[in-house]
């Protein structure tokens, strides 16, 4: 029934958010010594997803809105030292150990013998191949695209190029967001990862979408027999 299955990458693959998690932390320990309303320093999210049309997604994103942010809250009062802080957590967050999620690779192992494999993730593109390679996973993908976001014009785009039917298509993903309900308004099919950490901006209910095409599993170990039960 299905000839391809693609993968996210962040919080998919690997662990991700935790790293953002920890950078909002400094931030926040940074621009403690400024006497800011609190509620003014919990804007990092919302600043962040505001910037996505001029930044994208991705460390560098994150780095420059927390700059903007700071520079913003501050009254420009922010002292370049902590700029520099905040460009050593970005360069430290670019540079990260990869960390996968337990049962990763004996799922790729295997499913990679019934089907070919593809990875879609979002993000710089510098950045996300550099994890894949560090990962040690490349060489169970048939095709990597690292796209600046996941609508469904992104996705038939792949799918034109790639000549592949979105009936026979299945993504699996952490976000409802970016890899579940853009698929299955293409008329694909989907395996959501809810126990997966996600940031909150991908968190999106799926309202009107219909879940016959869709099924959601706690963790990765559980997507093969997912996918072989929408087979069925």
């Amino acid at each position: 029934m299905f000839d391809w299955i693609a993968f996210d990458a962040d919080d998919t693959l690997w662990k991700n958010e935790e790293e953002y998690l920890h950078g909002r932390q400094v931030f926040l320990q940074i621009l403690a010594d400024y006497n800011i309303n609190q509620d003014a320093l919990e804007r990092v999210d919302e600043f962040e997803v505001e910037n996505i049309q001029y930044y994208g997604y991705g460390v560098m994103s994150f780095a420059l809105s927390m700059i903007e942010l700071a520079i913003e809250l501050t009254g420009e009062r922010i002292h370049p030292g902590d700029i520099r802080k905040l460009l050593n957590l970005a360069k430290a967050m670019l540079t990260a150990e990869v960390e996968m999620f337990d049962g990763v690779r004996q799922l790729l192992e295997e499913i990679s013998k019934k089907y070919p494999l593809m990875l879609i993730t979002k993000g710089d593109l510098f950045h996300q191949q550099r994890k894949l390679e560090e990962s040690g996973l490349a060489g169970f993908f048939q095709a990597v695209e690292v796209v600046s976001d996941k609508t469904p014009e992104v996705y038939r785009e792949i799918l034109e190029r790639h000549k592949i039917d979105p009936q026979r298509f299945i993504m699996v993903g952490n976000s409802l967001r970016s890899d579940v309900i853009p698929v299955l308004k293409l008329g694909a099919w989907a395996i959501y990862l809810s126990d997966h950490l996600t940031w909150s901006h991908e968190d999106d209910p799926l309202a009107e979408i219909s879940q016959d095409r869709y099924r959601e599993v706690k963790e990765i170990s559980q997507v093969l027999n997912a996918v072989e039960a929408l087979e069925n």
